[in-house]
């Protein structure tokens, strides 16, 4: 009818108006070029139009403000990296934790089954008191601390309003986050005093299970140098026993022996490579202990203090209340016995803090009378 012609037209008018067509169309071919584009639009299936206008929203992000960097450019680039690795490590994260279990419970198993004859044979007494209070005192600290680091919830911010100072709004999670917070994005949370995502723990090492997560490599690593220097006479002479080049005729060592004898390698292989490298780990996170900051703002307070340098000026990190003081926070010591009930003994104790606000100490004093 006319009047349908007269809304096809008005269409075909906003059209040209619109995208500025420098040229008019008779009415029926007007008509049939609405038609094509109107079909054109409809012609791709809606997921690769969705993806499409995805892909175009990622390009102009690039661009969209003078604040966009290097760090801003990388981290689209790479944005589809980063959640399959954060993907693969949720679901991977309890294998992780199996590992750990199985290989220390075969390291405890040789220590019983075939070490602790062998001491009790061989050594005086007072050296088999030695090697059996220490090694049961060392495999409780290891068990306990690490089953609280894995099982203790690091801290999360509060998703409800609250009147506790924050710094900023996390970008994810879309709430207020305190200072020290970060978003994981393994997780997929904001965590309090984040330092990093554990693999090994398959859990978050924030504010409330920070002191565990240390004193459980603390005590791995310690656990790893005595198996490994303790039985280096033991490696030795195993694995004499299974060199194959004899200038005379072999010995007749039976199955048994030979399982002793590999049992004894692995264990000592194992324990030293363990030793090497979650040593050098705990050393670098007692560093950052004793500088009063977490691996994440380890990056942070660089960046701040080439940036404060450039005006001249010095960046103090506003969370490093000296070295003693530092460990005393971190371990929770606030008398002389915590060094050994909390320290030196399994202790569950809450550390400082809810993990929202940081005035530990308002003046840089010691006021822990230890």
């Amino acid at each position: 009818s006319k009047s349908k012609w007269s809304i096809l037209g008005a269409w075909v008018v906003c059209y040209q108006q619109t995208y500025h067509f420098p040229f008019v169309l008779p009415n029926c071919v007007e008509f049939l070029f609405l038609l094509f584009l109107l079909r054109g639009q409809n012609r791709l299936p809606l997921w690769i139009r969705e993806i499409w206008a995805y892909m175009r929203l990622l390009a102009k992000s690039l661009y969209f403000n003078s604040l966009t960097d290097s760090d801003v450019v990388f981290d689209s680039v790479f944005e589809p990296v980063f959640l399959t690795v954060d993907y693969v490590t949720r679901w991977f994260g309890l294998v992780f934790v199996y590992l750990v279990v199985i290989l220390t419970s075969s390291i405890v198993g040789i220590a019983y089954v075939v070490l602790l004859p062998l001491i009790l044979n061989t050594y005086s007494p007072p050296w088999i008191a030695w090697h059996v209070c220490y090694g049961h005192w060392n495999l409780i600290m290891i068990a306990f601390h690490y089953y609280k680091a894995a099982n203790t919830s690091p801290g999360y911010p509060p998703t409800e309003k609250h009147d506790g100072p924050v710094v900023s709004v996390c970008k994810k999670c879309i709430i207020p986050k305190p200072a020290r917070t970060h978003h994981c994005g393994i997780c997929n949370r904001c965590i309090l005093k984040m330092d990093h995502h554990c693999p090994w723990l398959n859990n978050c090492v924030g504010h409330f299970n920070h002191r565990y997560f240390f004193s459980f490599c603390l005590f791995m690593t310690l656990g790893c140098v005595y198996c490994s220097i303790s039985g280096r006479n033991l490696f030795l002479d195993a694995y004499n026993a299974l060199e194959t080049h004899y200038q005379t005729p072999a010995p007749p060592y039976t199955f048994k022996d030979k399982m002793i004898h590999k049992s004894i390698i692995y264990m000592w292989v194992l324990t030293s490579t363990v030793g090497v490298a979650l040593g050098a780990l705990t050393f670098w996170h007692a560093v950052l202990i004793s500088r009063g900051e977490t691996s994440i703002e380890r990056h942070i307070n660089s960046k701040e203090t080439k940036r404060m340098a450039k005006w001249g000026k010095v960046y103090r990190n506003p969370f490093n209340y000296s070295r003693l003081n530092n460990w005393k926070i971190f371990l929770g010591v606030e008398k002389r016995s915590h060094w050994v009930t909390r320290v030196l003994l399994p202790s569950a104790h809450p550390p400082h803090g809810d993990g929202l606000t940081w005035a530990v100490f308002p003046v840089k004093k010691d006021l822990i009378p230890v």
